[in-house]
C-alpha cells in the first residue's frame, strides 16, 4: 500500500481538536497468505484525527470492493470490506518503566509521530482492510465446489460421481473399522 501521511498542524494542535481526512487509494490488489485480491474500484477511508492529549487518535472506516478466488470451486468471489481504523499515534515515547513485560513481547500498540510532525496512516488502513477479509473466501455461502473424482463444478452440473464420492467418504472414515464390528447378540453376560 503507498504511503498515507497526514501532517499535523494547528488545526490538531490543542487537547479535544480533531480534523476530519478522506481519501481514495487506487491500490490494485493486496496479499493475504496464500490469496492475492484485486481491488477493481481502490480504497475509500474516511478517518477522523483527534488530539487525545497524550497523542493523536485516528479513527474511522475503510471501504473497498474485494474481488478474488472461491476457495471450493475456483470461480471468481466478491465481496464487500468496511473495516474499522483504530490507531494510536503517541508524540513522545513512554517511560520504560511504564511498560508492562508482556506488552514488550507482543510489541507496542500504538505509533509514534514522528519528528517532523506527522503520521503514516498506511499500517492502519492495511489492518483494517486485513482484518476484515474472510479467511475462507466462498463465491457464495452454498458453493458445492469441485467433484474430487473428475474435476467439474458442482454449482454448474451434477458429473454423477456422487454415490463414488459418498463410498470414498465412508471408506476413508476413521470410523470405517467400526462396519464389522460384531456386538453379541447375548446380551450382557453375568
Amino acid at each position: 500500500m503507498k504511503p498515507v501521511i497526514y501532517a499535523l498542524d494547528e488545526r490538531l494542535q490543542d487537547p479535544g481538536d480533531t480534523l476530519q481526512v478522506d481519501g481514495h487509494l487506487d491500490e490494485p490488489t493486496y496479499r493475504l497468505g496464500d490469496h492475492e485480491f484485486q481491488l477493481p474500484q481502490g480504497i475509500d477511508y474516511d478517518v477522523a484525527l483527534t488530539n487525545a492529549g497524550e497523542g493523536i487518535l485516528a479513527t474511522g472506516i475503510l471501504r473497498a470492493h474485494v474481488v478474488g478466488v472461491c476457495d471450493r470451486c475456483l470461480d471468481p468471489a466478491e465481496f464487500d470490506v468496511a473495516g474499522e481504523v483504530d490507531e494510536y499515534f503517541l508524540f513522545k515515547e513512554p517511560e520504560e518503566a511504564a511498560l508492562e513485560e508482556d506488552d514488550e513481547e507482543e510489541g507496542p500498540d500504538y505509533s509514534l509521530v514522528s519528528p517532523d510532525r506527522t503520521i503514516d496512516l498506511t499500517d492502519a488502513l492495511n489492518t483494517a482492510l486485513i482484518m476484515e477479509t474472510p479467511y475462507i473466501v466462498l463465491c457464495k455461502p452454498d458453493c458445492k465446489g469441485l467433484c474430487p473424482v473428475c474435476g467439474a463444478n458442482l454449482n454448474y452440473e451434477d458429473c454423477g460421481h456422487a454415490a463414488q464420492r459418498e463410498e470414498d467418504r465412508l471408506e476413508n472414515s476413521p470410523f470405517a473399522v467400526l462396519k464389522n464390528l460384531h456386538l453379541g447378540d447375548d446380551g450382557p453376560s453375568e
